[in-house]
């Protein structure tokens, strides 16, 4: 058999990290934003923040996997940079926090907007048979997993497309969406509330890092990861920003405040009841493909700690065509103890914290791993450096200083997270040493 049909292409890559982002954030975030800022420039300048910040940290990100080609993300790279307990930390929030959580979160909106439509459903149960649906798919081989997960973000993007066209054109009583500043939008922009909003923001662009988490499985990734996550990243910013600008136009902010399914709020005023419950099904068929693309992503972490652990080593068994199954099936393990169990509100901004210092300390380490590692083979060098993840680190810094003052309490319980990894890190003992240069 070609090697190439034991890998991902570029295009599915490209699909991952597009799926990956397109989650449940920016059809929930902006429920929460409307409860303490309702001025459309303000709200859009969110998205184009977050987006500044995944772009700037996705350029970071293209230098570090074109440099350590090895499957894991944040896991490998902090392993490498820092310490193998850091990397273990970061590999642990990634499995449980960074993929299960998430997944979970896009497996209940999933659940939530067919309810609407389907009101004896439960949103939890519907989502957990989602999750054990893409863990079918994905357990099988690289090929069918790849054209699945292609084709329905190809759908995805194509929908989301038509949707903004819907708002922008059969909208009988639009809302104004002014793009300039208006009196009083300085304060808002430049206090708490912001700050505040782009937690949701953040969390919304979680993903732009995904196909790291496949270096290993990517054909040519020295060459691909770089224009993987460049493109993947520009092309969901711009979605974001049309979306929005679609719901805010569709429907008045007092109907979206503090809802999670804006987007069926705004589809009733684009399409009517009727055709609202149609775009509610359409909508639920977008977040299939983001849980298939964190059940193919996540499962790589647990790979590779099983592959450095002998504790943990049957989850680093693969397949003979190289799917991890052992992994895939403990990562969805995880996730449907989260489906099942979690609070939507109180996990997304623990989550959205914990996921930005994954990032922080991985984009501080290029810089580290520049200094330390002058000789390392690069195969792509971050462009705009050392502006460019100087822009990611202020951004990302500047959002957890103001999560930890404002909900100290998800803070905590991340700061719980980080001290069972490490507990949990000198229970397993150091990794096998043949890993300790992989990636080189």
């Amino acid at each position: 058999m070609p090697r190439t049909e034991t890998r991902y292409g570029p295009y599915a890559a490209i699909s991952v990290v597009v799926a990956n982002m397109i989650g449940t954030g920016v059809f929930t975030s902006l429920g929460f934003q409307l409860l303490d800022i309702r001025s459309t420039f303000p709200l859009l300048l969110l998205w184009v923040v977050g987006g500044a910040a995944a772009f700037c940290g996705a350029l970071s990100y293209a230098e570090l996997g074109a440099a350590i080609p090895r499957s894991g993300g944040e896991y490998t790279f902090l392993s490498r940079i820092y310490h193998p307990a850091v990397g273990f930390v970061s590999g642990c929030v990634s499995a449980t926090v960074g993929f299960s959580a998430p997944t979970a979160l896009a497996a209940i909106t999933f659940g939530s907007y067919l309810a609407s439509v389907f009101p004896s459903l439960s949103p939890a149960w519907a989502g957990a048979g989602l999750v054990v649906a893409m863990a079918a798919i994905h357990i099988t081989d690289h090929r069918s997993s790849g054209l699945f997960q292609s084709g329905f973000t190809t759908v995805k993007v194509a929908l989301i497309a038509a949707f903004c066209l819907a708002a922008a054109t059969l909208v009988e009583n639009p809302q104004s969406v002014p793009l300039v500043p208006a009196a009083g939008d300085g304060p808002l922009v430049f206090g708490g509330a912001f700050a505040i909003s782009l937690i949701y923001v953040s969390y919304a662009y979680t993903g732009w890092n995904a196909a790291t988490y496949l270096t290993g499985e990517l054909a040519n990734p020295r060459r691909t990861i770089p224009r993987v996550l460049g493109l993947g990243t520009l092309l969901v910013t711009v979605l974001y920003i049309a979306l929005n600008w679609a719901f805010l136009r569709a429907a008045p902010m007092d109907e979206m405040a503090g809802r999670i399914e804006v987007g069926y709020v705004a589809a009733t005023h684009i399409f009517g009841p009727a055709g609202a419950a149609i775009m509610a099904v359409a909508l639920a068929l977008l977040l299939v493909s983001t849980v298939s693309a964190m059940v193919l992503a996540g499962p790589r972490v647990l790979q590779v700690i099983g592959e450095d652990y002998p504790l943990l080593r049957p989850l680093g068994r693969r397949k003979p065509n190289g799917i991890p199954a052992v992994a895939i099936l403990a990562q969805t393990g995880l996730t449907l103890v989260f489906a099942l169990t979690a609070s939507f509100e109180t996990v997304l901004v623990f989550t959205g914290f914990i996921l930005g210092l994954n990032s922080f300390l991985a984009v501080a380490g290029l810089f580290v791993l520049r200094i330390r590692e002058r000789e390392l083979t690069r195969p792509y060098r971050a462009w705009g450096y050392p502006v460019t993840p100087l822009i990611h680190l202020s951004l990302t810094g500047w959002t957890l200083v103001f999560i930890a003052r404002d909900r100290p309490v998800e803070a905590l319980v991340a700061a719980g997270f980080i001290a069972l990894g490490l507990a949990l890190y000198r229970v397993a003992g150091g990794p096998a040493l043949q890993t300790e240069k992989q990636g080189q």
